[in-house]
């Protein structure tokens, strides 16, 4: 069991960012990801179809990976189905959105926070409670900006396009008084020095990806999950879109370029959680 696999999911791309700080934080952890990049994105659609999803993708990874927990890297499945898979699935099962309100209230010093996600996100109301339980002082002003996670999908992080797509999107937080910025999609980390220019030197950025690989860590400690056996790592790659994109994109966001990367049919996410 402490050998087997971490498996993390994401609507897209975007979950790498967590994916990279758990690969940084538990560098002899086995790793399996998997992107749904065919059904990207999953912010405009509703709560039962991304529990769907998600439960599909738990599903994919314990049966052909035989993980020990299961990371849903990204804040939209996060809000939708946590508690649900939580309910359902035999190993720990960690969410981005508590870890990341967590962080943003200890960072916050005014508490005033913002957040920006996708419409899912925002709408599902969870960051707000999440931050509120953390900071009862706190002020929450949330934005979707679900442009930002298509110029992360395309790659485009530091054109003059990006950030005026960035800036524009960000110009609702102008006069908040906000001290804290929670990038609460996966995708966000990526463009996060556009981010900075956008909203400015005195709001600090909150990385979800960060707080939620030390949930991961004290998860596996607490549970003595942690892999010591000393044995070379994997790290496995699934992508139910184009395989050559996710490579290329997984290449220049992580550490350690994949040696593999999978395509996987949704027919065949569909059908095994079917037969479960």
């Amino acid at each position: 069991m402490q050998t087997d696999p971490i498996g993390l999911m994401d609507s897209g791309v975007g979950g790498l960012t967590v994916l990279k700080e758990v690969q940084r934080l538990l560098p002899a952890e086995n790793t399996v990801f998997l992107g749904d990049q065919a059904r990207l994105p999953y912010g405009p659609r509703s709560v039962a179809e991304v529990t769907t999803f998600t439960r599909q993708i738990a599903t994919y990874l314990r049966q052909h990976a035989n993980i020990k927990l299961f990371v849903i890297a990204c804040n939209t499945a996060t809000a939708a189905a946590l508690t649900q898979m939580q309910a359902e699935l035999p190993v720990p099962v960690v969410g981005v959105i508590a870890p990341g309100a967590t962080m943003a209230a200890a960072t916050t010093a005014n508490h005033q926070i913002g957040v920006i996600a996708t419409a899912g996100t925002v709408k599902s109301g969870q960051y707000q409670r999440d931050i509120f339980a953390a900071d009862a002082q706190s002020q929450v002003v949330s934005v979707a900006c679900p442009q930002l996670v298509t110029l992360a999908e395309q790659n485009d992080l530091h054109s003059a396009h990006a950030q005026e797509v960035v800036t524009q999107n960000l110009a609702a937080f102008k006069g908040t008084g906000i001290d804290t910025l929670v990038m609460g999609c996966t995708h966000f980390p990526l463009l996060q020095d556009v981010i900075q220019t956008a909203i400015g030197p005195d709001v600090k950025l909150v990385n979800p990806g960060v707080a939620t690989a030390e949930k991961v860590a004290a998860i596996l400690k607490d549970q003595d999950l942690l892999n010591v056996s000393g044995q070379p790592v994997t790290a496995t790659y699934y992508t139910t879109g184009d395989v050559a994109e996710f490579n290329q994109l997984a290449s220049e966001w992580l550490d350690v370029k994949p040696k593999t990367v999978t395509h996987l049919a949704v027919s065949t996410l569909a059908a095994v959680a079917e037969v479960e």
